[in-house]
């Protein structure tokens, strides 16, 4: 199985990769798996031109010449997407907005209306067959109004694809709140070997790693100082 991993955490010390990392540990424990991690922050991904020059190509790759392109290629010929990211202003960090607006190149100008009647670009990559799992932290105490728009974009975007909204990520690198960081950390990696059998969440493990780790008036009570 080829896994793809989407880092979008600009930070080396990233809460929501370390979610990701026990997960995979949890995924591919015997390292079976064919498995490429990108920290996007590290790669030239420009912004999308609007040029539409792909839909002339129609070969899969952006007419922009820059690590897309390597990104587009192992898009199409994954198993398994993994979006890892955390929240930023309820949606993606931008940099990481830059790749899936510039995954463009991967349908066709052609339109076509489903039966619900939604309009869509025609796929040139056969999308039927790829999972796609998002992996978002934030560091609010809850996730309700928080990540609503995030979860709208990624079901249009992925066709509705299972999503971990986790609250409170910041505790995972307080040395203090290891007591309960560790816990969750240990459910992703079970988390992990779940999707492993069933490329899917049950809505019970979601639940299980979606809850926060504290109660929310002290997570406020501790982000604040203590006051």
């Amino acid at each position: 199985m080829r896994i793809l991993v989407l880092n979008g955490s600009p930070k080396k010390k990233s809460d929501t990769k370390r979610l990701t990392e026990a997960f995979l540990k949890g995924l591919n424990p015997a390292d079976e798996h064919e498995v490429h991690v990108f920290d996007i922050i590290e790669k030239n991904i420009a912004p999308c031109r609007g040029c539409f020059g792909c839909w002339q190509k129609l070969d899969g790759h952006c007419v922009i010449d820059d690590d897309q392109n390597e990104i587009l290629d192992l898009y199409r010929a994954s198993d398994v997407i993994i979006w890892s990211f955390p929240l930023y202003c309820y949606g993606m960090p931008s940099h990481l907005k830059a790749v899936l607006d510039r995954t463009i190149p991967l349908v066709k100008m052609k339109m076509v209306q489903l039966p619900d009647g939604t309009v869509r670009h025609e796929a040139l990559a056969d999308f039927s067959k790829i999972h796609t799992l998002v992996i978002c932290g934030c560091g609010f105490p809850n996730w309700e109004g928080n990540f609503d728009s995030l979860r709208m974009q990624c079901k249009t975007c992925f066709g509705d694809p299972d999503m971990v909204c986790v609250p409170e990520t910041p505790l995972l690198n307080v040395p203090a709140a290891a007591i309960v960081a560790a816990p969750l950390l240990e459910r992703f990696k079970k988390a992990g070997e779940e999707y492993g059998k069933t490329l899917t969440l049950s809505k019970e493990t979601i639940a299980e790693l979606e809850r926060p780790m504290i109660p929310a008036e002290d997570y406020i009570r501790n982000v604040n100082g203590g006051q």
